[in-house]
């Protein structure tokens, strides 16, 4: 019994100081956005004298925050919706139709996790600008390829788990082929549909090499904002005003992942386990 209680506490002990240490480089940001720029430079680990609003204030005035915020709501909600949508019917008729066809297409899609966006940056800029593409919509429909490899990996994972029995019943009840996915079949995939929804929406978030390529400086997602805003500034950086920015594009996108936490390790493991 004390042999268990003290391995506990060494397990207690282990992760905390990983916590410690993921939670540092956050806590260090919002320190320092609240200092002045000879505090940060003097004293950067310590707390601020007096906690001033300003860096945050007008690093949201020089970034146009809520435009930009606005911009990559918009382009996260849509992708994301996309590739739920797009991802779970091709999951789920990928596994309804179990052939040597369907095999061949969920290696094409895992494989596809393997090639990275930098092997085909330049094609496919080329190709989106020669379809006259080169805007917000050719950027979601980007998005939403890029991350279709993944989520149909998870979808299909749990979709072998769900009974047969359960979509015979709802033909047998009269539903036709969209009423038994999106009533009957969809409502069972939660906790994956969460889970690829936190994925996609945290990386295409923080984002920044494909909305600066596609979008350019017309319009700007929050990381692009903040590295315009801070170009030119070599030898004169504004270190509260730069980390005052990057509070404010984490913390949308923190929030939200504290609210569904929870799912995303019920999610990938009910997505890449069972079948």
């Amino acid at each position: 019994m004390k042999a268990k209680r003290a391995s506990r506490a060494i397990l207690y002990v282990v992760l905390t100081i990983i916590a410690l240490y993921t939670l540092s480089p956050l806590a260090f940001l919002l320190i320092n956005s609240f200092k002045t720029q000879p505090e940060i430079v003097s004293a950067p680990l310590a707390l601020p004298s007096s906690w001033d609003f300003g860096h945050l204030t007008g690093a949201a005035e020089q970034i146009n925050f809520w435009k930009a915020l606005a911009i990559t709501a918009l382009v996260t909600l849509t992708s994301v919706a996309l590739l739920v949508v797009v991802s779970s019917l091709s999951a789920w008729m990928m596994v309804r139709n179990h052939t040597r066809f369907s095999n061949v297409l969920l290696l094409m899609f895992t494989a596809a996790m393997l090639v990275p966006f930098q092997a085909v940056m330049y094609p496919l800029i080329s190709l989106m600008e020669n379809l006259q593409l080169k805007n917000l919509l050719g950027l979601i429909i980007m998005y939403g390829g890029f991350g279709l490899s993944l989520s149909v990996f998870l979808y299909h994972g749990f979709i072998k788990s769900v009974p047969r029995s359960v979509e015979e019943a709802a033909v047998i009840d009269g539903c036709n082929i969209l009423q038994l996915f999106f009533r009957v079949v969809f409502p069972l995939l939660k906790s994956t549909t969460v889970t690829v929804i936190i994925l996609n929406a945290m990386w295409i978030w923080n984002d920044y090499l494909l909305p600066y390529l596609v979008l350019g400086s017309d319009k700007k997602t929050i990381p692009v904002a903040i590295q315009l805003a801070m170009q030119g500034a070599y030898g004169s950086t504004d270190y509260g005003g730069f980390m005052a920015m990057l509070v404010l594009a984490i913390v949308p996108i923190i929030i939200f992942y504290i609210f569904c936490q929870k799912y995303i390790i019920k999610g990938v493991v009910a997505g890449a386990v069972k079948g």
